[in-house]
């Protein structure tokens, strides 16, 4: 018997917990949420008031189970789930399903784990807050109700196996939309133009002064007239201006900020950010991470003076308040920090490692003086033309806070923020040009979205909260509304005049343009999927009600709303939404007509089939005739694919010739493109494979290949018994018998295995199967 039961969240926080309070106390896990909403009938008793239907999950009964008996066994059992709204109805959660009495429990929280932050959590309990489970509550139901009854008219209108989500389908049409803004995005271009002058420096030595002209031209005529003259054209110093300027440093983390900064610095999605950093604060190495408060500790701002002070002198100190200007901030007390702001390093995997160095030096960062630079122009005068060339450098004179941390940005096309020292000139100076080139740019199109600055549109919107950022991103790529990849660029000539001395020369370059790299595109499902959601369901795809729905949460948590008139609310209008649009709506699937085949006469169309996008090459005639289907390619989709595309598409399956007297071809099947010999299928190689142009001479070798590969795993066959086979697999030798597989224990010589010793194998039971990564 325990005198004190400390129900936590995760077994990690416990083991770190229990450390600190000694051994009066018991410490143990929930492992997260122990009960959910029914997954029938919506799990909502929709004419008792919206009141949800709580079942304990399947998986957390022997859990369940181990903790009535050590709540039933201790005086006192204090629940210390996290501080957020999903912590507290944790709590709730706990309390209702163990029958917790009141004069026995205690609800404790903190901002981080340290053992002066759990003894004052255990000297100040409070009740259950009942307004942050009510609004937790509200959210979980909303969502729920959204979900069961839009994904329903999706399958019907759309596509079975599709869903909706309140908060994931918004997320969706951000996306969408700016996918339609580069697709009918239209290029211009202008040429830019600069020059290097060469100048001496204070040691007379000859160097280089770039400089750019501060007009663009907006044809080739225009910029070739511009270097004509500039052959006759001397050049002076117009003027020097030479400002002071400062930057100051960012507010500490909240988990929107680091959720970028760890995409932008480190490469990490967001819910790698989150799994990440929820080890650290477990660990006891950082405050809590779900929070959107930039507020630090008298104890944290202290701390960080110390160590400033300490090993960068005081000049590099300036004390910093940061007030949180999010909306409805209401989720924790404390920015994301090092929980000892002392330690620089800690112990972890690499990962951990990094981020923590990420937190820490952002936090420092904060406290720090601002950076003091110098940033002077140059204007370079012609004197034929009007015009001027501008030479900007920017001087570091006290680095401040950059001598620790710098904020990353989402602009791709920012120049690295580096020092740049220009040469001494001064006015009047005649320069001389060694070159000015006149180069052809495009304006670029809207960039498309990364994790990081999808998150900060969300946060900019008033969508979601810090706790959603995460899961709806990893939501909707589990549907397969977006997906996350990199698409290399495209070739794109351009025009460069140069003018050396007197001679003026035109090239015609190409450059690479539009690389993409762990971008967030649409799918052609998400695009029709928004497109239905809009146009029947505008409310719910409305950015604005959609934040106005997380501040009505703001206030059920803040006990100015009863959850349930939020709910109802809703609900009314929303249902009658879903009814019209089951009787209103017509299936759709995306269809666009993309004309006749020159050869058929027949119509080309493009849509969303069962297994994805496909093109369809007539129709079904009353005679019996039926129409062609061909997958759409990867890169290509409904909205931009041409006739001519779609053509292509129906030249598979190609002919490629014979193999060993059989005939060998080539198309592409719902897992992608393969060849076909003997009745076997012999996938191509992503990225070096094209079906469309394969010869045979490429098949033969995938074939062989695959020969060989199939001859490398097998190891050992019977006579006796023709369906047992010992193989090599990805994960070592194992049997296969009767289509089921069974392990070989870890140091068994598989080639020396008789029947006998197989079939004992096969007794004890099949392969246990590996789970898939999620």
């Amino acid at each position: 018997m325990h005198e004190n039961l400390v129900i936590v969240e995760s077994p990690a926080k416990a083991k770190t917990i229990e450390k600190f309070l000694g051994k009066d106390y018991f410490v143990t896990s929930s492992m997260g949420h122990i009960r959910d909403l029914e997954k029938k009938d919506f799990g909502i008793d929709m004419e008792n008031n919206y009141t949800p239907k709580y079942v304990v999950s399947p998986d957390k009964k022997k859990v369940v189970s181990e903790l009535k008996k050590l709540a039933k066994d201790a005086q006192t059992v204090w629940i210390a789930s996290d501080e957020d709204r999903e912590g507290e109805a944790i709590a709730w959660h706990l309390k209702e399903v163990l029958k917790l009495k009141p004069e026995k429990t205690r609800r404790i929280v903190f901002h981080e784990i340290t053992k002066d932050a759990i003894l004052k959590a255990v000297q100040n309990p409070r009740p259950i807050d009942e307004n942050l489970v009510n609004a937790q509550q509200a959210r979980r139901v909303l969502d729920r109700i959204v979900g069961f009854e839009v994904s329903p008219v999706l399958w019907k209108k759309v596509k079975p196996s599709l869903s909706a989500g309140r908060v994931q389908s918004v997320a969706v049409r951000l996306l969408v939309e700016r996918e339609r803004e580069i697709i009918n995005f239209k290029s211009k271009s202008s040429f830019r133009v600069t020059a290097v002058f060469l100048v001496p420096d204070k040691n007379g030595q000859t160097v280089e002064l770039k400089a750019e002209l501060k007009k663009r031209f907006e044809t080739k005529d225009e910029a070739k007239a511009f270097l004509e003259k500039c052959k006759q054209a001397q050049f002076n110093i117009a003027d020097i201006v030479t400002k002071p300027s400062k930057r100051t440093p960012a507010a500490p983390f909240t988990t929107s900020t680091l959720q970028q900064e760890a995409s932008r610095k480190l490469g990490f999605s967001v819910s790698q950010t989150m799994s990440v950093a929820q080890r650290l604060y477990e660990a006891g190495k950082i405050t809590y991470m779900r929070t959107d408060s930039v507020n630090l500790s008298s104890l944290a701002i202290n701390t960080a003076q110390s160590k400033i002070v300490d090993s960068m002198g005081e000049k590099y100190h300036k004390l910093r308040q940061y007030k949180t200007k999010a909306k409805g901030a209401q989720e924790a007390h404390e920015a994301i920090r090092p929980t000892y702001i002392d330690q620089e390093e800690v112990s972890g995997s690499a990962q951990e490692k990094r981020l923590y160095e990420l937190i820490w030096k952002r936090t420092i960062a904060s406290q720090m003086a601002d950076a003091e630079l110098e940033r002077t122009t140059i204007n370079i005068s012609i004197s034929n033309c009007p015009e001027l060339f501008q030479a900007t450098g920017e001087v570091i004179k006290f680095d401040g806070f950059l001598r620790v941390y710098l904020e990353s940005t989402d602009n791709e096309e920012e120049n690295d923020d580096q020092s740049t020292l220009l040469p001494p000139v001064k006015e009047n100076q005649e320069l001389r040009a060694e070159q000015i080139q006149a180069t052809e740019r495009f304006t670029l199109k809207p960039p498309r979205y990364t994790e990081a600055s999808l998150v900060k549109k969300l946060e900019e919107q008033g969508i979601g909260r810090p706790s959603t950022y995460a899961p709806t991103i990893t939501t909707v790529q589990n549907r397969g509304y977006v997906v996350k990849e990199d698409r290399p660029g495209v070739e794109r000539e351009y025009t460069q005049l140069t003018l050396t001395g007197s001679e003026l020369k035109e090239a015609l370059k190409t450059e690479i343009t539009g690389a993409e790299r762990s971008k967030l595109f649409p799918t052609d499902i998400g695009m029709v999927v928004n497109d239905f959601l809009i146009k029947y369901f505008d409310k719910i795809m409305d950015y604005r009600f959609t934040a106005k729905v997380e501040v009505e949460f703001d206030e059920v948590a803040g006990g100015k709303r009863i959850w349930n008139e939020v709910i109802d609310e809703f609900y009314k209008p929303f249902h009658k939404n879903v009814e019209n649009a089951l009787e209103v709506s017509e299936r759709t699937n995306g269809e666009r007509i993309l004309g006749d085949d020159p050869k058929t006469g027949k119509p080309v169309s493009v849509k969303i089939g069962r297994y994805g996008p496909l093109a369809q090459l007539g129709e079904t005639t009353e005679e019996g005739e039926k129409p062609q289907f061909a997958s759409l390619r990867s890169g290509q989709h409904l909205e931009t694919i041409t006739l001519e595309e779609a053509l292509d598409l129906f030249k598979l399956p190609r002919d490629l010739g014979e193999y060993e007297d059989k005939k060998v071809s080539v198309a592409i099947g719902r897992f992608g493109p393969y060849v076909r010999h003997d009745n076997k299928f012999v996938s191509l190689e992503k990225n070096v494979d094209d079906p469309y142009t394969i010869e045979l001479d490429r098949a033969i070798e995938l074939i062989e290949a695959k020969r060989e590969k199939d001859r490398k795993a097998l190891i050992k066959t019977f006579d006796e018994e023709p369906e047992l086979q010992i193989l090599n697999g990805r994960w070592g030798p194992y049997i296969k018998y009767k289509k089921k597989n069974f392990k070989i224990a870890k140091g068994t010589e598989a080639e020396k295995l008789t029947l006998e010793d197989c079939m004992k194998i096969i007794e004890e039971g099949p392969k246990p199967k590996r789970k898939k990564k999620k």
